[in-house]
């Protein structure tokens, strides 16, 4: 008789459950080893032999990029995999325990008139202090769980095969005295080799942003209508997508390319996606460490999101918006990466229940509308995995098409539907084409020869703005602000001194003082110089032009501006500006496009350099790349 080799591996040890395909469920056993660093993945053995590893990334490991965060010490832990088999669906299902699972003492570790609270403060603090564009700030549903960890966790694995839909992974992993269970509906990132055995694998990032949690009945195309019509929700997609292509561009050659968007449809609730396709050299692990971690989960820019997150959140996030990372050996000694984010995932320590669920702030959210948002993701993994009573799963219908006399429950997805696919594919009418289309490489470059340093402010942005000053055929390099070289900024034919978060009044600090020393002396020296978003602000404080806050932040906010008699639409994300008299067109020898009513200023031109206020690299600009163009060759002529 055939062991069951789902049974031989719930017999003791650590053990995962991967499905992907609907039909089947990978079963992986070995050992647990804990590493400090992403490249401590131990991807060969000690004699070089490749090995297939599931490495579960927790949050804390954003300090191998620099960033803050409360720390817990939670493990990188690797189930290094001995065994790996593929079973039937039937034949999981007919394992495992379905007995349900009783928790007490639940609820939430932070009420909701103080999460309310924390809402507000980020969004007057933070947001509206010019601190980033959005921010996801986390509580969770704790319960106590009285019944052995492992075979609550299959119960619950059970029960997500069983009654949820729509995910990218559904997953059981047991190491010792840990068990995470989940369903992710979100691929951070997935780096493919194909068949070509050239060291080149496809990578992809597929952002998803915006949640609709079905009524009562279900969705209808009426009700999506709605949502996909919402504000908040389209700016919510647009903004992560523009921080995910930051991390394509500094991991793919050429930059990324978007397709979508698209509906990701669950159980109880649907989002819109995206997805961003690019190709790279790099080793898996790296193109990890450089996508830590998804904006979806975190916020942007990604560096003071999790400054945000160290001050508003109360306790460590653990493996929430981290990823369960796999990686799979290739011909050739190479990896392929898959690595879903951990959310909609239960976690079960020590007798304790824990369920982190987060809202995406914006300056459009509603205090109260993100506590729903988090009762209703909350209640979303509780339900599907048996621990609450489960709302009914009503399958789409079209009311609007619907006969009296005919039944309208027939299964079919929402985006089938030609509005819906009409009102999906309108979004993309307001991108820039530039990140749409296929990139040419062999097209032309009208630049070439020129050498360009982009100083990075802390906003990674400047890899966007990077790749495109590439394309346009100059020789790039990137230097953070506090590694800036000033030998190598005097030879750089220009500087694009770069956006980034904050106040650029603020005398106390020394980025921004570091970066007003660069603009001034390029200024000085005549020498070519392009100023973005933060850094036009330092430069028009140098030539005299007034600074203030905007009434209410620009953060994925698209205009079109006359740019030095020119219409250009461009995306905008700031909080402060440059303010001249209306009708002011030169201040000293600064030619200066500002705002005809406000005397806020876009952009300026003088001897030797330009500035714009707009991000030109945005998904939001498209006529960002030509902007771009015209001021560097105004800027070098």
């Amino acid at each position: 008789m055939t062991p069951n080799p789902l049974a031989a591996a719930l017999a003791g040890g650590a053990f995962a459950l991967i499905a992907r395909d609907g039909a089947t469920v990978e079963v992986l056993t070995g050992d647990v080893v804990d590493v400090d660093l992403l490249a401590d993945i131990p991807l060969h053995a000690p004699d070089g032999t490749p090995q297939h590893v599931l490495a579960l990334v927790p949050f804390r490991q954003v300090v191998e990029r620099g960033y803050e965060c409360h720390d817990d010490g939670a493990p990188l832990r690797c189930l290094v995999v001995g065994e790996r088999v593929t079973v039937p669906l039937a034949d999981v299902l007919a394992t495992l325990p379905s007995e349900p699972v009783p928790l007490a003492d639940a609820g939430f570790d932070i009420p909701d008139e103080e999460y309310a609270d924390i809402v507000r403060r980020v969004i007057a603090d933070e947001i509206g202090r010019g601190e980033g564009a959005n921010f996801v700030i986390r509580r969770d549903f704790t319960a106590a769980v009285d019944v052995d960890a492992v075979t609550a966790g299959l119960t619950w694995f059970r029960a997500l095969l069983e009654h949820e839909r729509g995910a990218y992974w559904t997953f059981l992993v047991c190491t010792p005295g840990h068990v995470a269970v989940g369903a992710s509906p979100e691929a951070h990132v997935s780096a493919d080799h194909g068949a070509a055995g050239d060291g080149v694998s496809t990578v992809t990032m597929n952002p998803i942003s915006g949640t609709f949690r079905h009524p009562a009945g279900g969705a209808t195309v009426e009700t999506l209508t709605e949502f996909l019509g919402s504000t908040k929700e389209t700016e919510e997609l647009f903004m992560v997508v523009d921080e995910e292509l930051k991390m394509m561009s500094a991991v793919c050659t050429d930059g990324g390319r978007i397709t979508g968007p698209h509906l990701k449809e669950m159980s109880r609730l649907t989002h819109t996606e995206y997805m961003l396709r690019g190709t790279s050299t790099m080793d898996p692990r790296d193109i990890l460490r450089e996508t830590m971690f998804a904006p979806t989960v975190t916020g942007s820019p990604m560096q003071n999101a999790c400054t945000v997150i160290t001050r508003h959140e109360r306790t460590p996030r653990g493996y929430y918006s981290g990823v369960a990372a796999l990686f799979t050996p290739r011909e050739g000694g190479v990896h392929d990466l898959d690595a879903p984010i951990l959310i909609r995932t239960a976690y079960l320590v020590d007798g304790r229940l824990r369920v982190p669920v987060g809202a995406t702030l914006v300056r459009h959210s509603d205090p109260y509308g993100e506590v729903s948002e988090t009762h209703g993701k909350a209640a979303g993994v509780l339900g599907a995995i048996g621990a609450v009573d489960r709302d009914p799963v009503a399958v789409p219908v079209d009311v609007s098409a619907a006969d009296e006399d005919e039944p309208t429950s027939a299964p079919r997805r929402l985006a089938d539907d030609p509005r819906v696919a009409e009102l999906l594919a309108a979004r993309n009418e307001r991108l820039a084409e530039f990140w749409l289309n296929p990139q040419d490489a062999a097209g032309p470059r009208p630049l070439a020869g020129f050498s360009a340093l982009v100083v990075d402010a802390e906003d990674r942005f400047t890899t966007m703005l990077a790749h495109q000053l590439r394309h346009l055929g100059l020789d790039v390099r990137i230097a953070h602000w506090a590694d800036a070289d000033d030998a190598d900024l005097a030879a750089a034919d220009l500087v694009l001194c770069g956006p980034g978060p904050g106040d650029p009044r603020d005398e106390d600090s020394p980025r921004m003082a570091r970066m007003r020393a660069i603009v001034a002396a390029r200024i000085a020296a005549g020498a070519p110089l392009l100023a973005v978003c933060l850094s036009h602000q330092i430069l028009a404080d140098r030539l005299g032009i007034e600074l203030a806050p905007l009434a209410a932040p620009h953060q994925g906010l698209q205009k079109t501006i006359d740019l030095f008699g020119q219409p250009a639409s461009i995306g905008f994300y700031n909080t402060f500006t440059a303010r001249v008299a209306p009708g002011t067109g030169r201040v000293g020898a600064a030619e200066v496009a500002a705002d005809p009513a406000s005397g806020d200023v876009y952009a300026m031109r003088g001897p030797r350099y330009a500035s714009v206020q707009g991000h030109l690299e945005s998904i939001l600009s498209r006529d960002g790349l030509v902007t771009l163009e015209r001021l560097v060759r105004h800027a070098l002529a």
